[in-house]
């Protein structure tokens, strides 16, 4: 990739471990937006390095941290074998996942290619929850959460404490997530009065941004990245002025 520069940085956390990280940025420019990116159950394997590179030649330094680092560093789990990823999954906890983006927050903020007070997070399935614990223990300027599982009904005491809009997307095909989760996430949200957008493609399943996967849904996929960028660009650019898009607004894909 000419345009992008990419390396594995390790971070300390705040427990006293140490987590390995892929950054990638964009080789040229100035000071430009940082970016968390959260991975799957599967770790910080091609397809999210993938993510990170593509949202680098969008214009942001964005780092993916490898939640697994406590059980399994440097996992790269194999899609067909779920049982493989289920002990490092279980073995999370939201304290430790506030630290993990805590590590790599802090990194993005000593970087001087990063903008002050001008960072984002996005994840996936489980990175969507990180995403959203993100958002609750860092002065992020937006968070993006890609069906993510586990929100609902443990961290719904969080909601109050999220710093910035947030951006869900949700397959209604998805069978992971049931509906009645769904709905308590956004109500919790209006009742906290917090801005956000919700987007739930009709004809997608689970993990359909992951072209890596069987789930994958192009047309989904294609559609949020289009309005993840647009979110970002809302919420995180710098120092170009817009106005905010609509608060609270629902919009489902059908």
């Amino acid at each position: 990739m000419d345009n992008v520069r990419t390396e594995k940085v390790m971070l300390q956390v705040g427990d006293g471990t140490s987590m390995d990280a892929y950054v990638a940025t964009p080789a040229e420019g100035g000071k430009l937006p940082g970016l968390l990116v959260f991975q799957e159950a599967f770790g910080v394997n091609a397809h999210i390095r993938d993510v990170a590179e593509r949202f680098a030649k969008q214009g942001y330094v964005a780092i993916a941290p490898e939640l697994f680092h406590r059980t399994a560093p440097g996992f790269d789990g194999a899609y067909n074998n779920f049982p493989a990823v289920m002990p490092h999954l279980q073995a999370l906890t939201p304290d430790g996942l506030s630290a993990d983006s805590r590590a790599a927050f802090d990194w993005l903020q000593k970087n001087p290619r990063v903008l002050p007070n001008c960072t984002a997070s996005v994840g996936y399935c489980m990175g969507g929850r990180a995403s959203f614990v993100a958002n609750s223990a860092l002065p992020l300027n937006a968070a993006i959460s890609y069906y993510g599982g586990g929100i609902a009904p443990a961290l719904l005491p969080r909601v109050p404490r999220l710093h910035a809009p947030m951006l869900f997307f949700w397959g209604a095909l998805d069978s992971h997530i049931p509906s009645d989760q769904v709905r308590a996430i956004l109500e919790a949200m209006k009742e906290a009065k917090k801005t956000y957008v919700n987007v739930e493609f009709s004809d997608a399943d689970h993990a359909f941004f992951c072209d890596a996967r069987q789930a994958y849904k192009e047309s989904a996929a294609k559609q949020s990245w289009d309005l993840s960028l647009r979110f970002l660009a809302e919420y995180v650019r710098w120092p170009r002025p817009r106005k905010p898009l609509n608060p609270q607004m629902n919009t489902d894909e059908h």
